[in-house]
């Protein structure tokens, strides 16, 4: 009898032990939009910027913050605002490669209880914004991901700003994205084997 109590208690907890439990879900503040900082010859042209009621759109290009705390989602990809943001100009392993874990651990350690500042550079294949990432102390997140071994340069999009912070072992390491970056790697394997 005590162990179908202790079952049903398991999965139909109290109304007391349901509060408790979602009273630890911290609520998160609502993220900034800021329009851009305004150039001296646009003096007379007012600054735009979103409604306060108005719910807040992926910004164009170049031309807007995000601001907020964030969700690490690997070690080149965070969410702030529900908005998926690839770190500009690195590559960090996949979740499923060696050392993708630790990337992500890497990257979360330096975002926790701060508010990630994203400038957006572009949109990418994935539906993603690219963005040059910010600390709130002003450093910047992909040099951090890279001086720390855990992401590397990648050329193409960055024009190689960040390799001179590249540890001497981090493309050995870092394998799988080094072989990503020079077209090296095999395609992923189907699913479906039927075609």
């Amino acid at each position: 009898m005590r162990l179908l109590l202790r079952i049903l208690r398991l999965f139909f907890p109290s109304r007391r032990v349901r509060r408790k439990r979602e009273s630890r879900v911290p609520i998160p503040k609502p993220p900034q939009i800021l329009s851009p900082p305004a150039r001296p010859d646009d003096a007379c042209v007012p600054a735009l910027t979103p409604a306060p009621e108005a719910t807040p759109q992926v910004p164009a290009p170049g031309q807007a913050e995000i601001r907020g705390k964030c969700y690490v989602v690997d070690g080149d990809t965070i969410t702030i605002a529900g908005k998926n943001i690839r770190l500009f100009g690195i590559d960090a392993p996949e979740m499923d490669h060696p050392y993708g874990k630790p990337a992500k651990w890497a990257l979360y350690r330096l975002t926790r209880d701060s508010e990630v500042r994203a400038v957006v550079q572009a949109d990418d294949h994935h539906g993603r914004i690219v963005a040059t990432c910010f600390l709130p102390d002003g450093r910047d997140l992909s040099a951090e991901m890279v001086r720390a071994g855990m992401a590397i340069d990648w050329k193409k999009y960055s024009g190689g700003a960040y390799r001179h912070l590249e540890p001497a072992d981090a493309r050995r390491k870092l394998w799988r994205a080094d072989a990503r970056q020079n077209g090296r790697m095999p395609p992923p394997a189907r699913s479906d084997p039927s075609g």
